[in-house]
């Protein structure tokens, strides 16, 4: 059995379109679905926005899964890391996390690390998706954006929405090699890690993270849907 998890439905349409035999289940609130995927026994979580709501799907997964992967859209903020791009979490870091002085900012006190890392074969699993994706392209005339890209590297999480200059600029000086940022990726990993459950995190790019939307969000989740489809079959059929 594999986990799913997304934090918004809209991001998983395509996939829970796809789901054969489906079967809800409510926990905390929340929808998990239970069905079949790409020849794979899925749950397919709709944890909702923001560290807890992601934590909270999370804990339900590892109790009833074999590993995890968390898809989605977020900002970019590296260099060249923009709309239609896919990035590729290979580290994970809650950037509204201060313990200091008890322990070092963003150190997450339980655990004593403040950097989270995919589990290495779910990962090439992701990335081999993620490669298949940008071969095949993302909608680009539809979006009017350019060819898709593939980013590895560090996905930094919180609980504020980063939609400004000075948001998305105080994030790149304070972490230099961040790619994107989002609510939910660090806190899956947090649990995944505490758990010893493998995961993977995969992003889609929706915007800059600084305001000025290069298309809408909605419009973009429409043509995003798929692509999010594609990756979990991708990975899916990668994963022995």
């Amino acid at each position: 059995m594999i986990g799913i998890q997304f934090a918004l439905e809209a991001e998983a349409s395509a996939v829970l379109a796809a789901l054969a035999e489906p079967q809800i289940e409510m926990h905390a609130g929340r929808p998990f679905y239970e069905g079949r995927l790409a020849g794979r026994d899925v749950i397919v979580a709709i944890s909702g926005i923001g560290k807890v709501a992601a934590a909270t799907a999370a804990a339900f997964l590892v109790e009833r899964v074999e590993a995890a992967i968390l898809v989605g859209t977020s900002g970019g903020l590296g260099a060249g890391v923009d709309p239609g791009h896919v990035v590729v979490a290979t580290s994970l870091i809650q950037h509204d996390l201060d313990p200091r002085p008890l322990f070092p900012r963003y150190t997450q006190p339980d655990l004593r690390m403040a950097r989270f890392t995919p589990d290495p074969v779910v990962t090439q699993a992701v990335g081999a998706a993620a490669d298949q994706v940008v071969t095949d392209g993302l909608p680009a005339n539809d979006l009017g954006l350019g060819a898709p890209e593939r980013h590895d590297g560090l996905v930094a999480s919180g609980d504020a929405f980063v939609n400004s200059w000075g948001s998305s600029r105080r994030l790149r000086q304070e972490l230099p090699d961040v790619l994107a940022c989002d609510m939910e990726s660090a806190a899956l990993a947090q649990v995944c890690v505490a758990a010893g459950l493998p995961f993977g995190i995969v992003r889609t790019i929706s915007d800059r993270a600084n305001g000025q939307a290069m298309v809408d969000f909605a419009q973009f989740l429409t043509l995003a849907a798929p692509l999010h489809l594609h990756l979990v079959t991708g990975v899916l059929g990668r994963l022995g």
